[in-house]
């Protein structure tokens, strides 16, 4: 018998199901549950379980994670009669690795302390290739205890993984780090329609800028999408405009200044209203592309 922890796991999105299957492959009972029968469905053929509800998936976990898209999602899947906060067992660690407000995360933990659960926010970075990878970063705010307890869970998702502060510092950097990922994608894309258009050699010049001060995680993982013009869904614009609209009201509500961060989030609505949402973050080429006189 494991002696490993119990987890229910609770939404198997584009993350989810891959970092799912990456607790299973390390030796993890996984009781899974989402809304779509084929992902249940591949996360039973992954060797986990399938659950038909949240209450169920969680009634005899020790760990519960979420992963779902957005504080809407983390607060119907946590409150009400048939949520977690209802249905978990007292001294369950909740470990909710979406990415929302950070004022939602505090409130959640604040919520779940009166039922005698443990809360940790701990969102990630590394897109779908890194989830598949296992080699996350992970950002995570709350107790330390309740940190170090998750940590082996941790290390089988992720290669960086720290706490940043108490309840909601988890978020708050997850912010941070959807602002500079979201103005590093469109610098790329603004230099990628420049070299184009300057008749450069496109792979050549991402090669060598890739080795330079320019390089980025950003533009190492998004190099291909770039020169494919492939905008296969890894982090979806529709998500990161979510995540562009956190960033700008936590820095309002602390009065931090985001001039370039303002326009690029403008910059996300844009590509949004004009219907490319669900495609990846790196569409924001498409959005220069238009600007310059494209027609895409």
């Amino acid at each position: 018998m494991s002696t490993l922890p119990k987890v229910a796991w609770i939404g198997l999105g584009i993350m989810g199901s891959p970092m799912s299957e990456n607790l299973v492959k390390a030796g993890y009972d996984v009781t899974g549950h989402a809304l779509e029968r084929e992902k249940l469905d591949r996360l039973t053929a992954a060797g986990g379980t399938a659950a038909a509800s949240v209450a169920e998936a969680v009634r005899d976990a020790d760990v519960i994670v979420t992963m779902v898209p957005a504080s809407p999602q983390v607060e119907a899947v946590a409150y009400g009669p048939d949520g977690i906060l209802e249905n978990a067992r007292r001294g369950a660690l909740l470990i909710d690795m979406s990415s929302i407000t950070p004022q939602t995360s505090v409130g959640l933990a604040a919520a779940a302390k009166e039922k005698g659960i443990r809360v940790l926010d701990a969102p990630v970075s590394g897109g779908e290739a890194g989830a598949i990878e296992a080699v996350l970063s992970i950002m995570a705010g709350g107790d330390q205890a309740d940190f170090d307890e998750a940590k082996p869970l941790f290390e089988a998702l992720g290669k960086t993984i720290v706490r940043c502060g108490p309840h909601g510092s988890g978020q708050t950097v997850k912010a941070a780090n959807q602002l500079i990922v979201a103005v590093n994608i469109q610098a790329c894309a603004e230099a990628v329609v420049f070299l184009e258009k300057s008749g450069v050699d496109l792979a050549a010049a991402l090669d060598v800028l890739g080795g330079g001060l320019a390089g980025s995680t950003v533009l190492a993982r998004k190099k291909d999408n770039f020169l494919k013009r492939d905008f296969t869904p890894g982090f979806r614009i529709d998500l990161h405009h979510k995540d562009m609209g956190i960033v700008t009201d936590a820095a309002r509500a602390v009065g931090a200044a985001l001039p370039v961060g303002a326009v690029v989030a403008q910059l996300v609505a844009s590509l949004r209203a004009q219907g490319d949402g669900g495609l990846d973050h790196s569409a924001l080429l498409r959005a220069v592309e238009r600007l310059s006189g494209a027609r895409v």
